[in-house]
């Protein structure tokens, strides 16, 4: 008998317009009609907006005040990070129960390895019942597209949104590719973009042409990385999601104290490095902790779920209200940590609704500090009056 080829079957599905499609939920006179949630203030930022806004020219990260200038007519909430999160969590919970293996992307979207099942039932079959399951138990449209692997599957379902479905044929994923702009292809941003078109380049059939050589001493390593995608090469696994992950940081000092201002000083500098390492991995987190050890080695905890979050100031605020209800002030401290957990894809748009652009720009600024000098380089200034060795 002849072998047949082995081939993965990859599903990528995407919650459509996730933020606009929960507020619509709650509110269905939103139905419908330009809708934009983002920041309320002309200085705050869009974190979402429906597909009739987009229509002229609104996009995520844009500044309010200029997106209210393309499209006036538009109706801006400011947002509910609270039923964002819940939802996610609840279609995590449908999708986790149905699948062998599930990555969680982002906030709203999700891959799967469904290799293997198409010798029971069919993965088409099973992908499309998986769609109508989840927006029948949450009213949330979702879009999916089933390929051989991840960067076909997202591919294809961009361009199925919103409420689509498609699937692309093993050995088709080339041809699939080759008429679409270059800009539909993960990792070509603003800078790749213009530097490609400037090579007259602007199919990702054309992209597939280039020599490998050529992409290389233009691009770097990155160069190749593209040229292999726009072949519709992508090996990369789907990653077993796991709410047990966690990044965390603690400091044991040298003298045990009752210093409340340095205890302070100590737990926002520990806030800024989890959060600090958390973007730089490009994920928010769904659960904070933290953690006191006392003088005579008694060791507590205190956790709080949140909506899911990169952000110093939102987890801040939180660290800072568990350290209250932890504190027991007639005992010395020996050590203080703080641990992100929950946590999940996603970068920090999230976090948009109550910022400005000029905030969002100076979480850059820092972290590039950071990310140049070491997390030590810059901190809050309630934090600079830290003494202990550990810390000089």
């Amino acid at each position: 008998m002849p072998l047949v080829p082995f081939h993965r079957n990859i599903a990528h599905f995407d919650l459509d317009a996730f933020f606009i499609s929960v507020e619509r939920l709650k509110d269905s006179k939103l139905n419908g009609i330009p809708l934009i949630v983002g920041g309320s203030s002309d200085r705050g930022v869009v974190a979402a907006c429906s597909y009739e806004a987009r229509a002229f020219g609104v996009h995520s990260a844009m500044p309010m005040k200029l997106a209210l200038r393309l499209c006036p007519n538009a109706r801006t909430v400011k947002g509910d990070y609270d039923k964002y999160s819940e939802f996610s969590r609840i279609v995590t919970d449908i999708i986790s129960k149905e699948v062998p293996v599930l990555e969680k992307a982002s906030i709203d979207e999700f891959y799967m390895d469904l290799t293997g099942m198409d010798k029971f039932f069919g993965c088409g079959k099973f992908t499309n019942e998986l769609k109508a399951k989840v927006t029948k138990e949450t009213g949330l449209p979702i879009s999916y597209a089933l390929a051989s692997n991840k960067l076909i599957s997202k591919v294809a379902t961009n361009e199925v949104k919103p409420n689509g479905q498609t699937e692309i044929q093993f050995g088709n994923e080339k041809s699939y590719l080759a008429p679409l702009k270059i800009e539909k292809m993960p990792g070509i941003g603003e800078n790749t973009s213009k530097l490609l078109r400037q090579m007259g380049v602007t199919t990702i059939k054309t992209l597939s042409e280039i020599p490998l050589r050529l992409m290389e001493s233009r691009f770097g390593k990155s160069g190749v990385s593209l040229s292999r995608k726009a072949n519709g090469i992508d090996n990369s696994p789907v990653v077993p999601y796991s709410e047990q992950k966690s990044i965390s940081k603690e400091e044991t000092f040298e003298s045990d104290t009752i210093d409340v201002h340095m205890l302070h000083a100590e737990l926002v500098r520990l806030t800024e490095n989890v959060t600090f390492q958390l973007r730089q991995q490009r994920k928010l987190c769904g659960c904070i902790t933290v953690k006191l050890r006392y003088s005579n080695f008694d060791t507590y905890t205190k956790q709080a779920s949140i909506p899911y979050s990169a952000s110093d100031a939102v987890i801040l605020d939180t660290v800072k209200e568990l350290f209250k209800r932890l504190y027991d002030k007639r005992l010395l401290i020996r050590l203080i940590g703080v641990r992100l957990s929950s946590l999940v894809y996603g970068h920090h748009q999230i976090n948009l609704f109550t910022e400005t652009e000029e905030s969002i720009r100076l979480y850059q600024a820092l972290d590039n500090i950071r990310l140049k000098f070491g997390d030590a380089a810059v901190f809050r200034g309630t934090a600079r009056h830290l003494i202990h060795p550990k810390c000089t």
